[in-house]
């Protein structure tokens, strides 16, 4: 027996009862320990894993999305959709075994093999517009037929001559950024297996003691509801990795809690989702994408989320400080105490979510495999929970397993059919080109560069999911962000005089217009100015002389965090805000008011990014990114302040005008001066607006 019933992401799937259901939890069963057992003994070949992945979800998105959901609740006939899910995994694991005899046929198709790539490609663009909508299908179709026909007639630096429709199925299928190639391995291993982990931790019980963690710590703050729903978002975002899925399963009980506690249903909505949106920034999850981003830059895992700990816990404290900044505002109570500790909350289920954390990050930390770590971290989660008052047993085991498979059910299917798209974008060299018009655009202005990516991730993110749009954008525009980064270094040896003697002949070799200007000391404007001009054929080989390697990786992570950053906006952003449109129909507020107050203060998500460019943020120098931390904490606080015209009380124009000079000190990139002046200007504002407040409750003139 089967229905339809809504989705936390709005959309309608298909749920089952009875015997239907206890055969599909059979089957999330098996494609769970499946991958856990592939993951320990390779049984199959990285390809045969990949296809054998993408069948066992495919055949999954079949049954549990319909083809056609109306609106009186009739959806597609389910042995309709089991037969194209079954047609579409049998595809799969078809093209994985074909592999060879097409070699050997010298990269011909059988007739079969055409049957299987077509239902393969078409089976991957019709689960992916059930599972997500239809931007990412329509980019498919356009990126398939551009490389094999109508490419041909564009012209400029897009013109591109054309394949043969053969040529493109088999690169769709076998090539390394295709179907089945570098993006769907990351989904295959680690993606999954740290979504089985946070269902683990879901099941038993750790997202409850999330909650009573938070209302223990700042319940009885100002404002301590809306902090409480940002500690509790946060630290759910180490389990689910999801914007739309944290603020589905804390919004229910933390926007109920800031209504009450008197914050406008708005404002509480934008709350949950600001915050729910730095669960995707919060290490060692980071939803899919620091998987991904270790597999595009060749950073190791470990290192990435090592680095992004100090820029997410600046996203979430700078929502803290609009919290209780509105709190102040307009003169709301602490939460009355409701018995909860911190003690007890900890002795109820503390343990099921430290020890697996604290064992997760401990491996990762040992240099093991992060597959090796979310293993381990699973049997951590069962063994810690009989530490509690929900010990798992093997039903709970099961049902954490069944849980993991259904929650991957969207990722997998988009993880593996956007290759197809990044095929066509490594095939065409669409990426270089596109990289090369934004730096010319910009004119090796990192700031214009962030604004034009900034632009071109919300665009996609009104129809792109936010792993799917970092993707794209990374692949299109990373190159150009990490050379203008790393430029930044030659500017300074430029400028100080530090330039190798081989440098300056590129430099003369390239720009010999400029040889007297080189023969002399530069100010810095006047070396930027030279490198921003320098054609990329100078440019890359200067780098390359120049550049450290960790200064060069560091440029080039730097470019990667920045896009997956800008590509959250997407989750906050009207007119398309996934998270927001959740919280509003929890708050029962206006959804584009929603959207609006989330966006407002989700502004961490385009400052940090800022400091990612300019600063040693992610350089992995610790007492640097610490510093940069600490300045940056001030910074963002007195931002907050003026645009939310309060400190620790209500203020006008003047007020706000010298919080923002203040904060914008206090961010400077390569100015201690300037910081420290910043920092000071900041405390003495809030030491005078403190005085003020405590003078006018006493009746006191200022």
């Amino acid at each position: 027996m089967t229905q339809i019933e809504d989705d936390e992401d709005g959309g309608r799937l298909r749920s089952f009862r009875g015997a239907a259901d206890t055969a599909l939890s059979i089957m999330c069963f098996v494609i769970a320990v499946g991958h856990i057992y592939v993951a320990f003994d390779p049984v199959l070949s990285e390809l045969e894993r990949n296809a054998f992945h993408f069948a066992g979800f495919a055949l999954l998105a079949a049954l549990l999305y319909p083809m056609w959901r109306g609106p009186s609740g009739r959806a597609s006939p389910l042995a309709v959709d089991l037969v194209i899910g079954i047609a579409v995994a049998a595809s799969a694991v078809w093209l994985a075994f074909a592999e060879n005899a097409i070699y050997d046929r010298g990269v011909k198709f059988s007739t079969a093999d055409w049957v299987a790539a077509t239902i393969c490609i078409i089976g991957a663009i019709e689960l992916t517009r059930r599972v997500a909508g239809l931007i990412i299908p329509i980019l498919i179709i356009l990126a398939l037929t551009y490389v094999s026909y109508w490419g041909r007639f564009v012209g400029g630096v897009f013109a591109f001559p054309g394949l043969s429709v053969e040529t493109v199925a088999f690169r769709s299928i076998y090539g390394d950024d295709a179907m089945f190639g570098s993006i769907a391995r990351i989904s295959s291993t680690y993606v999954f297996l740290f979504i089985i982990f946070g269902a683990f931790l879901l099941r038993s019980g750790a997202g409850e003691f999330v909650i009573n963690m938070a209302r223990a710590v700042a319940g009885k703050m100002v404002g301590g509801p809306g902090i409480v729903a940002v500690i509790a978002s946060g630290l759910t975002g180490t389990i689910s990795g999801s914007a739309v899925a944290n603020t589905a399963s804390t919004g229910v009980i933390t926007i109920p809690l800031m209504k009450r506690a008197g914050f406008a249903p708005k404002f509480a909505g934008g709350v949950e989702a600001a915050a729910s949106t730095g669960g995707q920034l919060m290490p060692p999850i980071m939803g899919a994408g620091a998987f991904v981003m270790a597999s595009f830059t060749q950073i190791p895992y470990e290192k990435i989320v090592a680095v992004a700990a100090l820029p997410a816990l600046l996203y979430f404290l700078s929502v803290a400080f609009f919290v209780r900044i509105e709190a102040r505002r307009h003169n709301l109570p602490p939460m009355p105490n409701e018995g909860q500790t911190l003690g007890s909350a900890f002795k109820e289920g503390g343990a099921s979510f430290l020890i697996p954390i604290g064992t997760l990050i401990a491996l990762l930390v040992s240099g093991f495999t992060p597959t090796y770590a979310a293993v381990f971290g699973i049997l951590a989660v069962v063994g810690s929970s009989w530490l509690t008052k929900n010990p798992m047993g093997p039903k709970a085991v099961y049902e954490a397993f069944v849980m993991g498979s259904k929650g991957m059910v969207l990722t997998a299917i988009l993880l593996c059919s956007v290759g197809l798209i990044v095929n066509v974008i490594a095939t065409a060299g669409i990426g270089n080109t596109f990289s090369l018009m934004i730096s010319s655009w910009a004119g090796g202005n990192i700031l214009v560069a962030l604004i034009l990516i900034a632009l071109a991730s919300l665009i996609l993110g009104m129809g792109l999911p936010v792993t799917a749009a970092y993707i794209v954008l990374a692949t299109l525009s990373a190159p150009a962000l990490s050379g203008m980064i790393s430029d930044q270094f030659v500017i300074t040896q430029l400028a100080t005089g530090s330039l190798p003697d081989a440098a300056k002949a590129v430099l003369l070799f390239g720009m010999p217009d400029q040889a007297e200007m080189l023969s002399r000391d530069l100010s810095r404007a006047e070396a930027a100015g030279l490198i921003q001009t320098l054609p990329l054929e100078i440019a890359a080989p200067l780098r390359d002389l120049v550049v450290p390697p960790t200064v060069a990786l560091s440029a080039l992570l730097s470019a990667h965090m920045i896009i997956f950053w800008l590509s959250q906006d997407s989750n906050v952003t009207p007119p398309v805000a996934l998270a927001a449109f959740t919280a509003a129909a929890i708050a029962k507020s206006p959804a584009m008011a929603t959207g609006v107050a989330s966006w407002k203060l989700a502004k961490g998500l385009y400052i940090v990014p800022v400091l990612f460019a300019y600063t040693p943020f992610l350089s992995g120098d610790w007492p640097a990114m610490i510093q940069v931390f600490l300045f940056a904490v001030v910074g963002i606080y007195a931002l907050s302040a003026a645009l939310q015209g309060c400190m620790e009380k209500p203020f006008g124009y003047l007020m706000r005008a010298l919080c923002l000079i203040a904060g914008l000190a206090s961010l400077w990139p390569d100015a201690l001066v300037f910081n420290l002046a910043g920092v000071a200007a900041v405390f003495a504002l809030l030491f005078w607006n403190v005085r003020f407040a405590r003078s006018a409750q006493n009746g006191a003139t200022v």
